[in-house]
């Protein structure tokens, strides 16, 4: 069987188109044409704002004209991750699916069902005629990946409704109405090259194999960074012998936990024994720290040639201490609501620049604004300390908990009818679009709900096929039943 003809029919079989058209952050030209295209195919009214939003609308079903306009909203770019081994080019390619049990996986790269299933259950919704409704607004945003980009630049009147409806949650049976604001902190390290030293063995090091993981919905499991792994092996090793750093990379995007990182080094070719027996030592420590947490982590060490140049000495140790001591995974737990990260921070990326520029891209999330802020400027003070120029994105805000929302009432009265279980109500540590629409617009009632899907931001990405007809099931019915009020 194929992913099209899974049920809900045509759910699924959007769904399945979507994973065929490339549409990685900043690069959505190829998914706005086949939204577009859709619309029209379907005779949707559709429009478009400057920054590339789309919106399409669909009138109610005759007789609930007067019921309040509904947003359902989702956002257009996925996550562009792949193994190493993977030859892939998310420019290009379509996404290699495939049916494992009861989940939908990706052949060595993330999936996409973050947000593809919120884009095709969207669809799914404006072309079925088999529910009852009112009129229906669809919003689908560019750029949430990267920053919420869209979201923070919705063209005006763009949307009309005042119930808005996130499809971009990942646990079924779970009703959210609050998420973390979040800011990227962005530290660049200048470094003059310096001539490699004769007489001096070189390395590759490499972590390989991490589970990685969403930066806000997975930070809480403790797995490992990469770039912590790599840099601690580096600065271990500086305390004890001359080292020369040539290069250091690891990680990608900045809501990824990075899964795997390498560094190429060079020591006194007198102390290879030396060297090569500590590798094995740390690694057996990391994969003790680390049991039952990262069953599949490989830590490598290579020799590799001579490089042509290194990272001049006092910059390769500023980067390098500077690395093992930024913090990174969870910082506090919420006051107000049980298991709830409140604060967290994710060394995300490190990367060499053509321009002798090292760039560390970090991000905080946070419930509240004054710790949000409070964890960034100590990510600051540290990259600061250590002589590189520092620098944070406009941010954006969070999505504050409303106990008496209205569509979050109908919504778990709606699941309650359908499966006998009251939905949990909870916030997320993730960041979602909401915090921005509320900002724009303060008198939108909101709810996020999702299929559940698991390893999200990762090659590891899989979404739970029966939970995605309960997904389509319970919108169907909350649509319904916000059309009767």
């Amino acid at each position: 069987m194929e992913v099209k003809d899974l049920q809900p029919t045509l759910v699924w079989s959007a769904f399945d188109e979507i994973t065929k058209v490339p549409r990685p952050s900043r690069h959505e030209d190829q998914i706005r044409a086949y939204l577009l295209d859709y619309a029209k195919k379907h005779g949707i009214e559709a429009k478009t704002d400057k920054i590339g939003n789309v919106v399409m609308k669909k009138p109610a079903t005759p007789g609930r004209e007067k019921a309040p306009v509904v947003v359902l909203q989702a956002h257009m770019d996925m996550v562009a991750e792949k193994n190493s081994d993977v030859q892939h080019d998310f420019l290009k390619d379509p996404i290699q699916t495939y049916i494992d049990g009861d989940w939908v996986k990706a052949k060595g790269t993330t999936l996409g069902a973050d947000n593809g299933i919120g884009m095709a259950a969207a669809l799914a919704a404006l072309t079925d005629a088999e529910y009852a409704h009112g009129p229906l607004e669809a919003l689908f945003t560019v750029n949430e990946e990267i920053g919420l980009e869209g979201a923070e630049n919705l063209g005006e009147n763009m949307i009309s409704g005042k119930i808005l409806i996130n499809l971009d949650s990942e646990d079924d049976g779970e009703i959210f109405i609050g998420c973390a604001g979040g800011i990227d902190t962005t530290a660049i390290f200048t470094y003059k090259r310096s001539f490699a030293p004769d007489k001096f063995n070189y390395y590759k090091v490499k972590v390989s194999g991490l589970l990685g993981g969403h930066s806000g919905g997975d930070i809480h499991l403790g797995r490992a960074n990469a770039n912590k792994v790599i840099a601690r092996f580096i600065w271990n090793c500086s305390n004890t012998w001359h080292i020369e750093v040539s290069s250091f990379s690891g990680g990608n995007l900045r809501n990824a936990i990075p899964r795997e990182a390498e560094a190429i080094f060079g020591i006194n070719e007198k102390h290879q024994e030396e060297i090569e027996k500590y590798l094995h030592q740390y690694a057996e420590d990391i994969r003790i720290e680390f049991k039952g947490v990262e069953p599949s982590m490989k830590l490598e060490i290579e020799k590799v040639e001579k490089p042509d140049y290194c990272i001049d000495s006092e910059t390769s140790l500023r980067l390098v201490r500077a690395l093992y001591s930024a913090p990174h995974g969870v910082v506090s737990m919420s006051k107000d609501i049980d298991g709830l990260v409140e604060t967290s921070t994710n060394l995300a990326a490190v990367k060499m620049e053509e321009d002798s520029k090292i760039v560390v891209t970090t991000s905080q999330r946070s419930s509240l604004e004054s710790r949000k802020n409070d964890i960034a400027g100590q990510v600051e003070a540290c990259f600061q300390l250590a002589g590189a120029e520092v620098s944070h994105s406009d941010g954006y805000p969070g999505w504050a908990p409303n106990v008496e929302s209205k569509i979050m009432k109908v919504s778990a009265q709606a699941y309650e009818e359908l499966f006998g279980v009251k939905p949990q109500i909870k916030a997320i540590h993730a960041g979602l679009e909401c915090g921005l629409f509320l900002d724009k617009n303060p008198e939108l009632d909101m709810v996020s709900i999702g299929p559940t899907m698991r390893g999200v931001h990762s090659p590891d990405e899989k979404l739970l096929i029966p939970t995605v007809d309960k997904f389509w099931k319970h919108l169907c019915l909350v649509l319904t039943k916000i059309s009767e009020v």
